[in-house]
């Protein structure tokens, strides 16, 4: 699932809007890096980079075989651990500075556990970075993803374990919010045959490829009809922002 549409990819044009979202992220903490740092969920690794020179150490986390193959050349001093999480078993208390865990969040079935274990690894005083999409702005079921939150959610989440953290939010401009609007519009389009509503009464893995096929459909689509607007969105187009109705995704920081 590497480079599904669910692991957004810096090699695909169509791609370039979500991407540009979800790099967003990684410039937003790179200012805070330091010390011993643990990704988790590195995914394709675009990242990396940004952890890996202001890091003296750096661990990288993913259930994918292939990121080491991706990540290990380019930065050999970084140590790669394939797993499925929570729990963090290869990880020692108290053992990073910081932790950065971008779209990971809304994947995980124990998400109580894998805030738990962020704060567990995490030192003294360390801080950990999530971010995850804005549920209230999703336009159609993602089979990927077990659950996605409210700003109250995660609010509900972190405080049974942290007793500091920022929720805030990455927001795009008038030109990205074109994009979003074409975008949902487009996916109308799509839903209109499922007339038996069977989006929201299969289970998710049976609706898995058929939502990997559609929305590559449809990115490829959006990219034909709105070429200058799908290449011209950059990292300038996101900010960092308080919540509103118009965050895209959440961005938060817990402090252990």
């Amino acid at each position: 699932m590497l480079f599904s549409t669910e692991v957004t990819s810096s090699k695909i044009i169509s791609d370039n809007p979500l991407f540009q979202r979800t790099l967003k992220a990684y410039h937003i903490v790179a200012p805070h890096i330091h010390g011993d740092v643990l990704e988790i969920g590195c995914g394709e690794g675009y990242g990396v980079e940004l952890l890996y020179k202001n890091a003296d150490t750096l661990t990288l986390i993913d259930k994918s075989p292939y990121t080491a193959e991706f990540i290990n050349n380019k930065y050999p001093n970084t140590t790669i651990i394939q797993e499925k999480i929570p729990p963090l078993t290869q990880l020692k208390s108290n053992s990073f500075d910081v932790i950065v865990s971008f779209q990971v969040i809304e994947h995980i079935k124990e998400a109580e556990l894998y805030v738990q274990e962020i704060h567990r690894v995490l030192k003294p005083n360390g801080k950990a970075y999530i971010s995850t999409p804005n549920a209230v702005k999703t336009i159609a079921r993602n089979p990927w993803h077990y659950k996605e939150y409210t700003f109250d959610d995660l609010s509900n989440l972190f405080k049974k374990t942290f007793s500091k953290y920022t929720i805030q939010a990455v927001q795009g401009n008038a030109k990205t919010e074109a994009y979003y609007e074409k975008n949902k519009k487009s996916v109308a389009r799509f839903l209109r045959y499922d007339i038996f509503k069977l989006e929201h009464k299969v289970p998710s893995w049976l609706l898995q490829i058929p939502y990997e096929i559609a929305n590559r459909i449809n990115r490829k689509k959006l990219l034909n009809k709105n070429p200058d607007l799908v290449n011209s969105i950059t990292l300038e187009d996101y900010s960092l922002a308080e919540h509103s109705e118009a965050t895209l995704d959440f961005f938060c920081t817990l402090v252990k």
